[in-house]
């Protein structure tokens, strides 16, 4: 089956199907949980997993970035010491690339 993702049809699957295996992927963690016993090793595994995903998001940025990303990055690093604030630091990092990359243009 081929899926035009150029035709606003293709474009609602293409979501659609994004969404449910989003959905499913949450779902069969919460399901497959119940078969798993919470150690103290595994309860420690579960706590530093969102760290783990959002180094693996942000390491090949901070490879492969520029002028902007680094930006974002200190940004990001300094909001958070400051106030301690995951939200509020991932916006300051965000504000900081896009406010770079309008007016600065890198």
């Amino acid at each position: 089956m081929n899926v035009d993702p150029s035709t606003t049809s293709g474009l609602v699957i293409i979501i659609f199907a994004m969404t449910v295996a989003a959905y499913l992927t949450r779902v069969s963690g919460f399901f497959l949980m119940r078969f798993v016993a919470v150690t103290p090793r595994v309860e420690t595994w579960l706590k530093a997993l969102p760290l783990a995903i959002m180094g693996s998001i942000l390491a090949p940025i901070a490879a492969h970035g520029g002028p902007a990303e680094y930006a974002g990055f200190a940004a990001t690093i300094a909001v958070f010491l400051w106030r301690r604030n995951d939200i509020l630091a991932a916006f300051a990092g965000m504000a900081a690339v896009a406010l770079m990359r309008a007016f600065v243009g890198v």
